[in-house]
């Protein structure tokens, strides 16, 4: 009577954890670069609606607000990665809206530290990363 064994063998859940290790070890890096890119979007969407709120503010107020509830924006973004204030000077007829990591993945990208755009529409970025690779 021969009796049959089922099972692995060592050599066989080695290769099956090396190859899953490769497969990590490709797809990790490629899903935060993702994660990164998201949470850019989300800050750069935020200040391109908070500027175009606050333009329509100024012009039914003729001045522009501090005060992101008077612009309908809500600070920390959507997901929770970016703080958006506003610095406002009603004399010389200029603002900044500014977006600066609070959370998650943001906090680790040394590419693109903060956002920021003015009334003029001139849109900056701190960090190593040239304004045209953070801005998109």
């Amino acid at each position: 009577m021969k009796i049959q064994k089922n099972g692995f063998t060592l050599i066989e859940l080695m290769i099956t954890v090396a190859i899953l290790g490769i497969i990590a070890s490709v797809a990790l890096p490629s899903y935060f670069e993702h994660v990164k890119r998201t949470a850019r979007t989300e800050a750069i969407t935020s200040l391109l609606d908070a500027a175009n709120k606050q333009q329509q503010f100024f012009v039914d107020n003729r001045v522009y607000t501090q005060s992101l509830e008077n612009l309908g924006v809500v600070s920390p973004t959507e997901h929770g990665f970016y703080t958006i204030k506003v610095s406002v000077d009603n004399s010389a007829g200029t603002f900044k809206i500014t977006a600066t990591p609070a959370a998650g993945p943001p906090l680790k990208d040394d590419d693109c530290k903060s956002f920021t755009i003015d009334d003029a529409g001139l849109k900056t970025s701190k960090g190593s990363a040239d304004k045209s690779e953070c801005w998109g």
